[in-house]
């Protein structure tokens, strides 16, 4: 099914392990390395470049002591490029926000939530490089979610500055293009600029941040300054250039 995202525009994809503590006692297991399900990776649709495939793990908490799995040192968590929580009260959304050392806080979008956003977790959350994660899928397929999804989506975007990214369902037929995608984050609330933002630079940062957070320490890239010639010129002295010309 994650075939059909290399051909509407993605340059990279997740494979989400879900674990919802409240089904049942479930364990962390290693990732499912990317090259056992796809040994030659497709090209992403208009470029020369092979799709990039990382590792997500997201938790399903409904209550505090299912927190602590993420404040352990397990092994298999640190595997993952992406963690996410998906907290279902208030506590455990103001938990996710401050505390817990997680890439992404996923929100409800498909019922009324049982409380407000408040400003203090939320900016802490982006303080600390965390983004947030809306749902899509629900906004299209059903008429009661897609108003849920709509107010919720709204509610978070008064407050979080356009700090989103998107999700969708693992249904094909559900899945949206980056622009189309981009086209409902105008419904959520969204600037042109947050929209594009939220499927482009704000997915490139939680990337980012998923690696720091597995380094420990901290990820650099440094891009060469182009060379300007008149910058040289004005670099040498009246003097010397005079003698030059002479």
């Amino acid at each position: 099914q994650n075939t059909v995202c290399f051909s509407v525009g993605y340059s990279a994809v997740a494979l989400n392990h879900v674990i919802d503590f409240k089904e049942k006692k479930q364990e962390i297991i290693k990732p499912v390395s990317p090259a056992e399900l796809f040994p030659s990776l497709p090209i992403v649709q208009g470029t020369s470049k092979r799709i990039k495939v990382l590792t997500r793990l997201t938790l399903v908490v409904s209550d505090p002591s299912h927190c602590n799995l993420l404040r352990s040192t397990s092994a298999n968590i640190r595997l993952y490029d992406i963690i996410a929580v998906f907290p279902k009260t208030e506590k455990l959304f103001h938990i996710a926000c401050t505390t817990l050392d997680v890439d992404l806080v996923c929100i409800n979008v498909t019922e009324k939530l049982p409380f407000y956003f408040r400003r203090p977790p939320v900016n802490m959350a982006i303080d600390r490089g965390i983004y947030f994660e809306l749902l899509y899928t629900p906004a299209i397929k059903d008429s009661t979610m897609r108003r849920y999804t709509i107010s919720n989506a709204i509610s978070l975007m008064q407050i979080c500055k356009g700090k989103v990214s998107s999700q969708r369902e693992n249904k094909p037929l559900e899945l949206r293009g980056p622009y189309d995608v981009a086209n409902l984050g105008l419904l959520f609330g969204l600037s042109e600029g947050e929209a594009k933002a939220a499927v482009s630079i704000n997915c490139r940062a939680t990337m980012l941040h998923g690696e720091t957070r597995k380094s420990a320490c901290g990820v650099v890239y440094t891009v060469k300054k182009p060379h300007r010639v008149e910058e040289e010129e004005t670099a040498v002295p009246a003097c010397k250039k005079a003698k030059t010309q002479a």
